[in-house]
């Protein structure tokens, strides 16, 4: 049993965590890996295999379709769990497929990220974000805790 002492498990207390990743496709599996561990700590293990789904479509999109640095970020907050991806593209991302458009790509392997996230997340979305002198954007996906 890994040693809790002093770390609010689920609960309403808010936290966050960040991790910057390579601008490499690899780091979607550390990202998915990461999520679970977090989840798990806090108490949160029924969320897991969602959350990973988010990280991982939102990292990999990121990666894929951007230059320059990127980073997961989770935050509990006021009974939700977000999930989100920073990358140094201000341009918004390219809104998800109707589901018609969606059934054409099933056998493709691109064009489906954002839709999974519409349909996984209860509430998602993006906004300008810049880091470190560089702008960017964040692309997320919330989970409600309750």
């Amino acid at each position: 049993m890994p040693e809790t002492e002093g770390i609010v498990l689920a609960g309403n207390e808010p936290w966050e965590y960040v991790l910057h990743i390579p601008h490499d496709l690899r780091a979607v599996t550390v990202c998915r890996r990461t999520v679970r561990l977090v989840l798990t700590i806090h108490g949160l293990i029924r969320l897991a295999d969602v959350a990973e789904l988010l990280a991982a479509e939102l990292v990999s999109n990121a990666v894929r379709h951007t230059k320059g640095p990127v980073a997961l970020r989770l935050r509990m907050r006021d009974g939700f769990l977000r999930v989100g991806a920073w990358d140094a593209d201000p341009e918004p991302p390219m809104p998800p497929p109707s589901s018609e458009a969606l059934t054409r790509l099933t056998h493709l392997e691109e064009g489906r990220g954002l839709a999974l996230v519409s349909s996984c997340a209860d509430l998602w979305g993006w906004q300008p974000v810049a880091r470190n002198g560089r702008r960017g954007k964040y692309v997320w996906g919330d989970l409600d805790v309750m």
